[in-house]
């Protein structure tokens, strides 16, 4: 059995913990079961981007017009991007040749899991396999789409965001499409389909779209989706998937009036959400603690309930964005990989995690909204602008009461004035939120445990003194500790910061 310093499962995020531990000239394994770079690359935030910011270009050139700017016949060259969002996923391939060029590091394609505390068995992806032992282990396996229990639709077929980006990739858009989830996941495919020309239908569970975002957030998304066209039904029970006529066909029950109605479309795409990957894993051979939906449990600094064992990312159950899962693992990069002492450590704050919707238009936000707020017994101010309220806004064409006007809502503590939540949503939403996420970060901040039975000798010694980090506005080293939206265009400002650490 192959020893190592460090195990890292994964190749997404966990990428950052690899690099760092590899600096230090350790003993690595890398293990990756599916294509290099994680679900960001292979089939979450880069491909969706590249389709998304087609799409965003063919509405803004049909609303071009209320400035002054006509094009006609505007439309998607599918071939096109179909060739560049390939060309991006393929990119893979690099990162695992880059780890496997390296002396001290090794590389398995298969499949991980515990055989005991600290001990792997690797079902390798040519048919053999591999058993492995490490002193650090870091998991970083990420989560898939989490099917439904529906009757049919396994014999029916559907798509997901891992088979669309995968053997099930369409040649042209499909005439119609029927997408089980408005959450993020199923509002960006619907705009991306819409503006190819597709006919969408969302079916909803929830009685609102995004429904972890503000409930005005909400209510402005729906609008602006039903504008474009997109068929919308709220409040709905999926109760069967089956094929009628040659179509794919969804029977849903509206749960306020329990009216059953019969949706067709050519093809289903599933995304009501996300499950961990943890099942592959066999953690019953290990400490590690997972909750009721098999999410890894983990604390601020990362640690699992098991010794020297950490988890980032989706598979952790927090925030599932790939700029959350980056902040996590150069929190264990620098706090274990760099020669400070315990009491210069970093920890991870979930309450100011930026997260982006890329619809059209963008929804943006950080902190509570103003529901969450009003629970947590928070004496609560509002304060919203409109786009059109300003000069660039009135530039872009929008007029005080048109249905796109876009707008800021800040979430303020009445007693301190403290900013508690910001909410956007219009045009760049997702750059114009970085600045309350700077504002956000920056200031004194004492540790906040997380899972307090979960603690390793230096967790405790660090939350008894408590340990507390003083991040001013000015040094560029903030900016280090600071998240950014992926893949924002905020990208270009915030990560500036690298290429002077690398000096």
């Amino acid at each position: 059995m192959n020893h190592y310093d460090v195990i890292v499962i994964g190749t997404g995020a966990a990428n950052i913990i690899t690099d760092a531990a590899q600096r230090q000239g350790l003993r690595i394994a890398v293990v990756e079961r599916d294509r290099f770079g994680g679900t960001c690359l292979n089939r979450g935030c880069i491909p969706t981007k590249i389709m998304v910011t087609a799409a965003n270009v063919v509405r803004e050139m049909e609303e071009a017009r209320r400035i002054g700017v006509y094009a006609d016949n505007v439309r998607m060259d599918w071939d096109v991007i179909t060739r560049r969002l390939w060309h991006k996923i393929n990119e893979n391939s690099a990162i695992k040749d880059y780890y496997a060029a390296f002396p001290n590091v090794d590389v398995y394609e298969g499949t991980a899991s515990f055989t005991g505390k600290k001990s792997l068995h690797i079902a390798m992806n040519d048919g053999t396999a591999q058993d492995i032992s490490g002193d650090k282990i870091f998991i970083g396996v990420g989560a898939r789409t989490n099917i439904p229990d529906l009757p049919g639709l396994e014999e029916t077929g559907y798509l997901t965001s891992e088979t669309l980006f995968g053997s099930k990739y369409p040649k042209r858009p499909y005439d119609s499409l029927l997408i089980i989830g408005g959450g993020p996941i199923g509002c960006e495919f619907a705009h991306v389909f819409n503006a190819a020309g597709t006919k969408v239908t969302i079916v909803q569970r929830n009685v609102r779209l995004l429904p972890k975002e503000d409930e005005d957030i909400s209510a402005f998304i729906l609008k602006q989706l039903t504008n474009h066209g997109i068929s919308v039904r709220l409040n709905q029970t999926t109760l069967s998937a089956s094929v009628k006529d040659g179509k794919k066909c969804l029977t849903v029950q509206d749960k306020a009036t329990g009216e059953t109605t019969e949706l067709y479309a050519d093809e289903i795409l599933v995304a009501p959400g996300i499950r961990p990957m943890t099942d592959l894993l066999h953690l019953e051979h290990t400490d590690v603690r997972t909750d009721d939906r098999g999410f890894i449990m983990t604390n601020e600094f990362l640690e699992t309930s098991a010794e020297g064992i950490w988890a980032i990312g989706d598979v952790n159950g927090q925030a599932p964005f790939r700029h959350k899962a980056n902040h996590e693992a150069e929190i264990l990069s620098h706090n274990l990989f760099s020669d400070v002492p315990p009491e210069q450590w970093r920890w991870v704050h979930y309450d100011i995690v930026p997260a982006v919707t890329f619809t059209y238009p963008e929804a943006a936000h950080v902190g509570l909204s103003e529901a969450s707020a009003r629970k947590k017994g928070y004496d609560v101010e509002i304060a919203v602008n409109h786009y059109s309220a300003s000069a660039k806004g009135y530039a872009m064409g929008l007029e005080p009461g048109d249905d796109d006007d876009g707008f800021v809502k800040l979430v303020i503590d009445k007693k301190t004035k403290y900013i508690l939540g910001a909410h956007i949503i219009g045009h760049e939403a997702s750059i114009l939120i970085q600045p309350f996420v700077n504002q956000l970060t920056c200031g004194f901040h004492t540790i906040a445990p997380i899972h307090e039975d979960i603690a390793s000798p230096t967790a405790q010694m660090l939350r008894a003194l408590p340990l507390t980090r003083n991040l001013a506005p000015n040094p560029v080293y903030t900016l280090s500790e600071t998240m950014t939206p992926h893949p924002a265009l905020s990208e270009v400002t915030m990560w500036t910061r690298y290429y002077y650490e690398k000096k």
